[in-house]
């Protein structure tokens, strides 16, 4: 299969399902030290489109990710969703929320119960909303195998029986069965092999035209968002460093991370070079974040006023925003 990417199509441009303003998490570490695992993080999703959700391995990706859905409790911030405060709800009135909420885990091996047969596994999701049991639920589970590229007589087997790809497939078919708004797909193929990866990519990338889903697609790999979602959202360290378009992201990347990561990303067309940027140690902990602009002690370009302040998130128009003082001079030079 060949990937083509999402933003070359024209999407919905209506107002956001979702709104993040001011997500942060942070854990209570060892000795009772504060982990600063998400800070102020603040971003929208409109409906029917993909937002990519991108950095380094640490960068609280998927922490933010967890924490919009409640599956872990955030700390503060607001995550509004159709006019209703998800953080504020109590428990009880957050659960008749899930079914329109839905995740995609990165590990196909072990988030499905080696002990249930698939038909099981997908009917515990149908439970939750009620669906009837008999002929109308075996119906509808071999639809959604059917949905996903898989046979309806998958469906008294065991999940050992599948490769990574089926099982992921497996997955993606228990968190529609629902039939939810919005889903964050948690690096849903870095535990693949690269063969079956565009396999994966391109279903969600049906599934999510077709169903009308609204996509939080989580991922470490620059190229691979780029096929698949319509805006990026870049994190570091907890905190957004750029956000905006996929096309103006990657035609013109304002913050040094972003860069880095693009300069190292692969590309597909042998012709095209890219600018590689030096960035190298290992991203700090965060324990002891780095003052101000938690990128400095990795950026090329930082200077003294870097460590001064949190950057301002400065908007370049047409929902481009980038946090960094210095993004003029570099955009220039």
């Amino acid at each position: 299969m060949t990937l083509q990417p999402a933003f070359a199509e024209k999407r919905d441009t209506t107002a956001p399902l979702l709104s993040i303003e001011g997500l942060t998490k942070r854990f209570t570490g060892r000795g009772g030290r504060t982990v600063y695992a998400v800070e102020d993080v603040s971003f929208a999703i409109r409906r029917g489109t993909t937002v990519g959700l991108v950095g380094e391995s640490g960068s609280g990706k998927t922490t933010a990710g967890r924490a919009i859905l409640r599956l872990i409790e955030p700390t503060a911030g607001r995550a509004v969703f159709e006019g209703t405060d998800l953080f504020s709800l109590p428990e009880r009135q957050m659960r008749a929320w899930r079914q329109r909420l839905q995740i995609i885990f990165q590990d196909p091996f072990s988030s499905l119960n080696p002990r249930m047969r698939i038909d099981a596994i997908i009917s515990e999701a149908l439970d939750a909303r009620g669906f009837p049991r008999g002929e109308k639920r075996r119906e509808r589970i071999a639809e959604l195998l059917t949905l996903v590229g898989l046979s309806p007589d998958h469906a008294r087997r065991f999940p050992h029986e599948f490769s990574g790809g089926q099982r992921q497939r497996i997955g993606i078919a228990r968190a529609l069965a629902v039939e939810p708004d919005f889903v964050v797909a948690d690096e849903p193929v870095s535990a693949l092999d690269v063969s079956v990866q565009a396999q994966v990519l391109n279903l969600l990338s049906d599934l999510q035209k077709r169903l009308g889903l609204t996509l939080l697609f989580i991922s470490h790999d620059l190229s691979v968002v780029e096929y698949l979602c319509d805006e990026v959202v870049v994190m570091y360290l907890g905190r957004v460093m750029e956000r905006g378009p996929a096309r103006q992201v990657y035609a013109d990347p304002r913050h040094p991370y972003t860069r880095a990561l693009l300069a190292t990303a692969p590309v597909p067309d042998p012709t095209v070079k890219r600018r590689r940027v030096p960035l190298t140690g290992d991203i700090p902990s965060p324990l002891d974040p780095p003052s101000g602009c938690v990128f400095r002690t990795r950026c090329p370009h930082a200077i003294e006023a870097c460590g001064g302040a949190v950057p301002p998130t400065e908007t370049l128009g047409e929902g481009h925003a980038v946090a960094c003082i210095r993004h003029r001079e570099l955009a220039a030079a």
